[in-house]
């Protein structure tokens, strides 16, 4: 049985035209968004698909090959895009294993309402607001082998034989130029962790207490499980982040000595700038592309995996 009045009133009124308008309306003002957002980032992933089909210098005459460069990628030595890739991978589980847990414990440690926490959180979120030139040119300073200060202060210790030519050496390079890349962003995890630490609601905190749990069992059992999601996009960051590492691996080092400091970003730049290979180049990009929306899916995967394990049933039940 239907609503004859309420029919006639909506018709009356013109309220399915009104309904129409206000959409027109909210497309209208997401407009300039969407074109922005397609022209900026959509139009270029697809352009850079689309010349990676082809051998061609960045101007004149393209031929067509297909999926050649991408053959050449993975089976050539000669490019090195698995060593860089391989470099890049080492990145981010060093950031996971590394980077994320010193985050987490920082942030756990001023979250717990320490004296000081808001100095302490600014020196600690210090190196993410500094330009990657100037920390990088501050590390070189750090590695230089004559006046640095870390050859200085094994010297000074009285172990010279532990003093290397830091970012010069093909053994120590990758792990010199991976550790400042580590430290910079230690600061820009804990402070998303810290947030979400600090959105614990305060009474699940004092129940736990009053059942007698500990610090390290209310983060354990109350805090973790509800930051979840922060840690979720952490992860992501993190490792999607490694993926397209470039600036300050590239002012340190610019991927040598021969390559052994290689990421994907600082091939992808020596393919399109220094060799005139714009497909090749174009390929690698298209591939860190598809490597990162992969890496964010399989993290995601992961994450709601373990959220979506049945928990133990209770005596009660």
């Amino acid at each position: 049985m239907g609503f004859p009045e309420r029919t006639a009133f909506f018709k009356g009124n013109g309220y399915m035209k009104k309904l129409y308008s206000n959409k027109l309306t909210t497309f209208l003002f997401l407009l300039p968004a969407l074109i922005l957002f397609i022209g900026i980032l959509v139009a270029p992933i697809f352009m850079s698909g689309y010349y990676s089909l082809f051998d061609w210098k960045g101007y004149g005459p393209k031929t067509f090959i297909g999926l050649d460069n991408y053959k050449e990628l993975f089976t050539s030595e000669n490019i090195g895009f698995m060593k860089a890739f391989g470099n890049a991978c080492l990145l981010a589980v060093l950031s996971v294993l590394l980077q994320l847990p010193l985050a987490l414990f920082l942030a756990l440690l001023l979250g717990s309402g320490r004296k000081g926490e808001r100095g302490f959180l600014s020196i600690y979120f210090m190196p993410v607001l500094i330009s990657t030139v100037v920390i990088g040119q501050l590390w070189l300073k750090i590695y230089n082998p004559s006046y640095g200060v870390l050859n200085v202060a094994l010297r000074a210790l009285g172990l010279d034989n532990l003093t290397r030519l830091w970012l010069g050496d093909e053994k120590t390079a990758l792990w010199a130029a991976f550790v400042p890349t580590l430290w910079q962003y230690v600061g820009y995890h804990m402070l998303l962790l810290y947030a979400g630490i600090k959105s614990v609601p305060p009474e699940y905190r004092e129940a736990a207490m009053i059942d007698g749990a500990n610090e390290s069992q209310v983060n354990r059992f109350i805090v973790l499980p509800y930051i979840k999601p922060i840690l979720r996009i952490s992860t992501i960051f993190a490792v999607t982040g490694s993926f397209k590492s470039f600036d300050l691996i590239y002012v340190l080092t610019n991927g040598g000595p021969n390559h052994s400091t290689e990421v994907p970003s600082t091939l992808m730049i020596s393919m399109l700038f220094l060799r005139n290979r714009y497909g090749m180049g174009s390929a690698i990009a298209f591939v860190l592309i598809l490597l990162c929306f992969a890496a964010a899916l399989i993290i995601n995967f992961i994450f709601k995996e373990r959220e979506g394990k049945p928990k133990c049933k209770t005596e009660t039940e």
